[in-house]
Order: structure tokens, then C-alpha cells, then sequence
């Protein structure tokens, strides 16, 4: 079981993590030494804050 950082909730923990998974379904490079599952790698990922939420841009139009 992978350990979410300090100070990230849980639904945080989780979303950035399945968003990283599937771009590493697509075939980005993993930044840790990845494991058997790509879900696990993105995991290990966010947990050593190599991966980040970012805001929107500003002045980025919001999605209809």
C-alpha cells in the first residue's frame, strides 16, 4: 500500500493518481522506477510529489 504525502486528502490522492496512470497507459515516461502496475507507479509518483495539480491558465475559457 502506497502512503498519500502530508497534507493531501484522500480524493486528491486518488484523482491525480488515475489521471497519471492513464497517461502512462499512453506512453509517458514514468519519473520513479516503475512496478508491474501502472496504477502502482502513479501512485509511487504522486506520493514523492513528482506530480503536482496544476491550475487552470488564466484566462483559459471554462469547459461547457
Amino acid at each position: 500500500m502506497v502512503r498519500r504525502p502530508d497534507g493531501m486528502n484522500v480524493f486528491e490522492f486518488a484523482v491525480l493518481s488515475g489521471l497519471r496512470a492513464t497517461q502512462l497507459n499512453r506512453g509517458c515516461t514514468p519519473r520513479v522506477p516503475p512496478s508491474a502496475k501502472t496504477a502502482v507507479t502513479a501512485q509511487h509518483e504522486v506520493a514523492a510529489r513528482q506530480i503536482v495539480a496544476s491550475a487552470p491558465a488564466a484566462g483559459s475559457d471554462p469547459v461547457e
